[in-house]
């Protein structure tokens, strides 16, 4: 399935949904591979802990940062394709943000995790038929489907190394 056929787009996800372009969902697993969005690992890894402003993440938190969230939003894929119809609460970034490590890890490790966690999202959708890609849930007071999920999934790193590029980059 394409992106084009996530019906309702739900609001707030949209904005990392919308910077995949309308292809199938495993040619975007593919397209937005980890060591593809983020392939400048060795200017990452300069960046080391510098943030581009007091209180703003690390490279290696904002790496973090999207593991955690692929796994929620496979979670919640999974409890929806399933045709779970509680609703899930939404989470804190920052509360899972300040109880890591990333800081104690190198920019290799986390990609490595990252691969790791993306290996296990592309088998759960790999098993998932039109339905069940399609079924609805409720996500933190937000209708959205497994299939929108997965489009999040690929958009939220995109939308991360953008942020990158233009603040981090920069420090370099």
């Amino acid at each position: 399935m394409k992106r084009s056929q996530i019906v309702p787009m739900p609001q707030f996800f949209d904005r990392y949904i919308n910077l995949i372009e309308d292809i199938d969902l495993f040619e975007g697993f593919e397209n937005y591979a980890p060591d593809h969005v983020f392939a400048e690992t060795q200017a990452l890894a300069a960046l080391g802990d510098r943030v581009y402003a007091e209180g703003k993440w690390s490279i290696k938190d904002i790496l973090q940062h999207v593991i955690d969230n692929e796994r929620i939003m496979a979670y919640r894929a999974l409890r929806f394709s399933r045709n779970d119809k509680t609703q899930l609460p939404g989470y804190d970034e920052a509360i899972l943000a300040a109880n890591t490590i990333a800081s104690h890890r190198t920019v290799n490790d986390l990609m490595d995790e990252f691969r790791e966690v993306r290996r296990s999202t592309i088998t759960l959708f790999r098993n998932m038929d039109q339905t069940m890609l399609t079924n609805p849930g409720n996500a933190n007071n937000t209708e959205i489907s497994a299939l929108a999920l997965a489009f999040v999934i690929l958009g939220h790193p995109v939308h991360h190394m953008n942020v990158v590029r233009e603040r981090y980059f920069p420090l370099l």
